[in-house]
């Protein structure tokens, strides 16, 4: 049996840690959306004007070309990358990378629903990378930027091919506002809200490049289209999404609220200060585990390691002795004992990922909760240890 340590002194002031929808920014308060267009037309010009502030203070921040276009789309990221996906793809050959449950979502949309012909999927295990080099610029290529379930993020975008004939597809919802993009070697950028800006759900960002936009006014998807996914009019791409004249109607008081995450960006550095902020939160980390005996990143190599969406694996000898589905339950088990306590919500890792625990750490996440986290993960491992008797 397992000496179990007193429980520590301090806790989170903030325990949500969840990978998404993710912790507010510090301060937030309902207060926040005082200023909501409720009740009114997002047709309207005010409507329409703080639509198109989230656009321009979002270009701003991210520092995206004057030539990209920025546009704000139905249903979360998710529907930011089916738009892209369904019309865009289909006049060259696809390869589509994947090495966690997201990038295995794409592969299914490309070879099951668009039954695409000229398909090459590029797969690894959770915690590892496909070898990027086997890609070809003359092909579209599809992926992940940060894989949220996986913890894996690409090591930059030097594996892109700047000469490149297709286009590439990047899903940078969880990396985005926390690690930078090379613009230059990405076509189309998705991303939601509920992520590095702790937003709300539902609404997802689609950025195209030149490239992108010649695609969809010269490329014909011989599929049919549902009306969310339409981007252009007559041959033409349809400005207006990229002016705040949005497809379907958004929620005003998440449009708000996007605004605030906005701003208090700007107010911490904008993009090189969000950067750093959770390149510090994941240094609290690696400085634990480094001296731990008993968990480790799923991602062990460094340079493919997310500083946003920390997937954690036991390797504590009691717990691989374990058969997977008790493996399953005693992860479980710690996450419910830290969210018991009211110190961590929601670390349970990816239900399809290996058993262990994700703990977000991007910029909304304050250093010093993270510090206090720390000790109640030691002890909760112990209470589980103990109950199971090791």
């Amino acid at each position: 049996m397992t000496d179990i340590p007193a429980k520590p002194a301090t806790k989170p002031a903030n325990p949500r840690f969840s990978s998404g929808p993710c912790s507010k920014r510090p301060g937030w308060s309902l207060s926040a959306l005082a200023d909501a267009l409720t009740g009114r037309s997002h047709r309207s010009s005010e409507g329409k004007a703080k639509l198109k502030e989230v656009i321009d203070r979002t270009r701003a921040i991210l520092e995206v070309p004057e030539d990209y276009r920025v546009g704000i789309v139905p249903a979360s990221d998710t529907g930011a990358v089916e738009m892209a996906l369904w019309s865009l793809l289909g006049q060259r050959g696809v390869d589509v990378l994947a090495w966690e449950s997201f990038g295995d979502g794409w592969v299914t949309d490309i070879t099951k629903q668009l039954k695409l012909d000229d398909v090459r999927t590029f797969k690894a295990e959770y915690g590892a990378i496909p070898d990027l080099n086997q890609v070809d610029g003359n092909r579209d290529i599809v992926f992940t930027w940060n894989g949220t379930t996986s913890g894996v993020c690409v090591p930059g975008g030097d594996w892109i091919p700047a000469d490149r004939q297709g286009l590439t597809i990047c899903d940078a919802t969880s990396g985005i506002f926390a690690q930078r993009l090379p613009w230059d070697k990405l076509d189309v950028v998705t991303y939601s809200w509920q992520k590095v800006m702790g937003g709300e759900g539902q609404h997802g960002v689609l950025i195209l490049s030149p490239r992108a936009v010649e695609r969809l006014e010269n490329h014909t998807p011989p599929w049919p289209l549902p009306k969310l996914f339409r981007m252009t009019k007559g041959g033409k791409l349809n400005e207006g999404i990229f002016k705040g004249e949005t497809i379907n109607t958004p929620s005003m008081l998440c449009v708000e609220d996007a605004l605030d995450g906005l701003r208090w960006a700007e107010s911490v550095g904008g993009l090189n200060g969000m950067i750093e902020r959770a390149n510090t939160n994941l240094k609290v980390l690696e400085d634990w585990i480094a001296r731990s005996d008993w968990i480790d990143f799923l991602a062990e190599e460094a340079a493919i390691r997310s500083n946003t969406s920390v997937c954690l694996k036991v390797v504590a000898p009691w717990f691989k002795a374990l058969s997977e589905d008790e493996q399953e339950k005693a992860a479980k088990r710690i996450a419910a004992v830290l969210e018991e306590e009211g110190v961590a919500y929601d670390i349970t890792g990816y239900r399809e990922a290996p058993a262990g625990l994700r703990i977000w750490t991007g910029a909304t996440v304050e250093k010093g909760d993270l510090e206090a986290l720390i000790p109640w993960l030691d002890w909760a491992h112990a209470v589980v240890k103990n109950e199971y008797g090791a």
